[in-house]
């Protein structure tokens, strides 16, 4: 058989082969991928932790990334209806499923990431947001904007976290 007959098989077979899933950093990468366009908030000498433009500041930021969630869930139900198809082979229709599959777990994930906004929108709200659930003290405004629905500063998140680990719990 000539080469290039061996080529045009090889190519022909490629194009059936069914795109690699993404993978588990991609979908958590896809998960914040809007959230990172933001303007770091710059404190005034002498201002209050958590002033009323500081709350200000993470409410936006908070409502602006649920809204880039939801967007994200709409483009994925649209996207599910438009791609189901039913393949014949077991292969097509499995690979289908495991990327649905996928799909619907970060879906889930940002779903669960939208009930901890809206609690901490709540939060904002009764002016308890930016101070550790645990001590007590200012979780800070850099970490805020790193991870806005933290609810620990970070010695003792890390403490929590060192206790998992040793207790598995």
């Amino acid at each position: 058989m000539p080469a290039s007959a061996k080529n045009t098989d090889s190519t022909d077979t490629s194009k059936t082969r069914a795109k690699k899933a993404p993978t588990q950093k991609a979908n958590k990468q896809a998960a914040t991928e809007g959230f990172t366009d933001f303007t770091p908030y710059q404190p005034k000498k002498g201002e209050e932790y958590m002033s009323s433009s500081q709350l200000e500041h993470f409410r936006q930021m908070l409502l602006n990334w649920k809204q880039e969630l939801m967007e994200e869930v709409d483009r994925t139900m649209h996207h599910m209806q438009e791609d189901a198809a039913n393949y014949a082979d077991p292969s097509d229709r499995a690979t289908q499923e495991e990327e649905f599959s996928l799909e619907l777990r970060t879906r889930d994930r940002e779903r669960k990431l939208i009930k901890k906004i809206d609690k901490t929108l709540d939060n904002i709200d009764r002016d308890d947001y930016g101070f550790c659930e645990s001590c007590g003290v200012e979780i800070g405004i850099r970490r805020l904007e790193a991870r806005p629905t933290a609810t620990q500063c970070i010695d003792c998140k890390t403490l929590a976290e060192i206790k998992e680990r040793q207790t598995g719990i």
